[in-house]
């Protein structure tokens, strides 16, 4: 449905220079969304394929080992939509202290969100409401070391931003001024709450993450803080018990659609196209973390099955396995620490996985090896091959 501007335009200056700056009006739309046939048909598949990603941790022997990773291939995706080139690898690399091999400023951006991702989580496990002051808490730990620690990190901006183009005169979108942006981030914070206009915490979800895009209140993470807050708000209702949707993968593949369609809301209200996209992506998404969650158990299951029939050197081999599990790159040290087993047993065990075909050295170093669980962290690392 088309509405007309889902805004208004203010003029604002920068540098001299009078822009025309987009101003929301708060949510939710107006007139309410049209559920009609296709996009309610759209949302049940995405309730019902929500409902099967929930229901598919239990798969896992132990979530917790699912859950560090993939939130992890969500940090790379994430970032890599903003321009880092970390992989998955990198990452692991860089939390066991080795050098990745990207420029640092990369994978710590990549690191930030993970730390930014876990801080709302535990927050709102302890009852903390989602609001603007977790938003916040949220922006100040993701920009909290490194590259954007200089754009006041926890902080609304208090100057103008742009989006696209060298200038602003060229700017392809210009987000609301700073004077207006603690009004617009009031209006959503009581959007994400609101109980009595008929929305599903699904369609809430894909709403308000246009909303806060279009505000854009921090000079730097925006389009982070944006994509966690849809999963933020899916964990917060209760929708997921563990924060296993993210969709930076859809979103990285189907980017010139998602920027066109974020846009064609703000030009045109067309709300419902945006819904349908945000929908289908959030039924491929859940269907792939189900197929993948499905897949991993039953290679968790057979590995650990083949390691069992190897005699004597069984157990030590499965405690170096369940390290790798756990963190699917290790380096010797890190394997002995996380086992309590000597370095020649850990080197025994490491050697047994190697023959097995489930550990595969990296370096090619007779000193300062590393390992990985090559079959976890290939299936692990699809799709985050960097832009």
């Amino acid at each position: 449905m088309e509405r007309g501007d889902a805004g208004t335009y203010v003029e604002t200056a920068v540098g001299g220079e009078l822009l025309r700056a987009f101003v929301p009006y708060p949510l939710p739309p107006d007139p309410p969304l049209a559920l009609d046939g296709d996009l309610q048909q759209r949302l049940e598949s995405a309730g019902l394929a929500l409902g099967r990603l929930d229901a598919s941790s239990t798969l896992l022997p132990d979530k917790a080992l699912f859950l560090y990773s993939y939130v992890r291939k969500e940090a790379v995706l994430s970032s890599q939509i903003e321009g880092t080139k970390s992989t998955l690898s990198d990452l692991l690399l860089f939390e066991i202290d080795e050098a990745p091999g990207v420029p640092e400023a990369d994978v710590i951006e990549v690191s930030n969100y993970v730390a930014a991702l876990e801080h709302g989580l535990v927050r709102l496990a302890e009852g903390f409401p989602l609001s603007n002051r977790l938003i916040r808490e949220i922006h100040e730990v993701l920009l909290a070391r490194g590259r954007g620690s200089d754009k006041r990190p926890g902080e609304f901006r208090r100057s103008q931003v742009w989006l696209g183009g060298s200038s602003p005169e060229n700017a392809h979108f210009v987000p609301p001024p700073p004077n207006d942006v603690p009004d617009c981030m009031a209006h959503l914070e009581r959007f994400l709450h609101e109980d009595g206009d008929g929305l599903t915490v699904l369609l809430r979800a894909g709403v308000a993450h246009v909303q806060f895009e279009t505000i854009h209140p921090f000079l730097d993470g925006n389009g982070r803080v944006g994509r966690l807050l849809i999963t933020f708000l899916l964990c917060h209702a209760g929708a997921l018990h563990d924060p296993l949707l993210y969709l930076s993968l859809y979103f990285k593949q189907n980017r010139d659609a998602y920027y066109e369609l974020l846009n064609r809301v703000r030009t045109h209200g067309d709300w419902e196209a945006w819904l349908s996209f945000y929908l289908d992506g959030v039924c491929s998404v859940a269907e792939g973390a189900v197929a993948t969650a499905e897949r991993l158990g039953r290679m968790f299951q057979d590995h650990r099955a083949t390691i069992g029939q190897q005699g004597r050197r069984a157990s030590s081999a499965l405690r170096v396995y369940d390290a790798l599990s756990a963190r699917p790159i290790g380096s010797m040290p890190s394997l002995c620490q996380t086992t309590g087993l000597s370095f020649p047993t850990v080197s025994s065990a490491v050697g047994l996985l190697e023959q097995l075909g489930i550990a595969r050295e990296l370096t090619g170093k007779r000193r300062n090896r590393l390992f990985a669980y090559d079959a976890y962290l290939s299936d692990l690392s699809e799709g985050t091959e960097p832009l």
